[in-house]
């Protein structure tokens, strides 16, 4: 069954093989094109460089006038990323556009990492050393970086 939401979820995929934006890879996870699973790599020259970052995508039919839900599978130390690795970002919640595909979305999460709201945060502790401790906030990050080699 071929459904509007199933149809936009393909043409992202085939967007997102053919022109792959850097730092991040998605697809379907087993045959389940509304369900998705994402890496991002931490970008060069940030606390996240050398970070691997699991993520998952789920859509609804209701795609792709409503956004799908993301979670990072990773472990995270992020202001916007609570502990259960839901995303606080706009575009995932009120600012939500049917422009925005899968690239779109796994970008803007990628750019959140090096650019936090520490105004609307998720993680009070990662907000707070954001703010007032930039060294051991960034010595946390890369803690997490070096956990994402071993995860399996």
């Amino acid at each position: 069954m071929s459904t509007p939401a199933r149809k936009r979820l393909m043409r992202d995929f085939k967007r997102l093989q053919q022109d792959p934006p850097a730092g991040i890879s998605g697809a379907p996870y087993d045959n389940n094109i509304m369900l998705w699973n994402a890496v991002i790599f931490g970008p060069d020259d940030t606390p996240w460089d050398g970070g691997t970052f699991r993520l998952t995508l789920q859509f609804t039919e209701d795609y792709p006038n409503k956004p799908p839900t993301v979670r990072f599978i990773s472990r995270m130390f992020h202001p916007n990323i609570y502990a259960d690795g839901s995303i606080c970002l706009d575009i995932l919640q009120n600012q939500w556009s049917p422009i925005y595909d899968v690239a779109a979305i796994l970008t803007s999460i990628q750019s959140l990492l090096c650019d936090p709201n520490p105004n609307s945060p998720a993680n009070s502790e990662a907000a707070r050393l954001f703010s007032e401790n930039k060294r051991d906030y960034n010595r946390k990050v890369r803690e997490i970086v070096e956990q994402s080699w071993t995860a399996d």
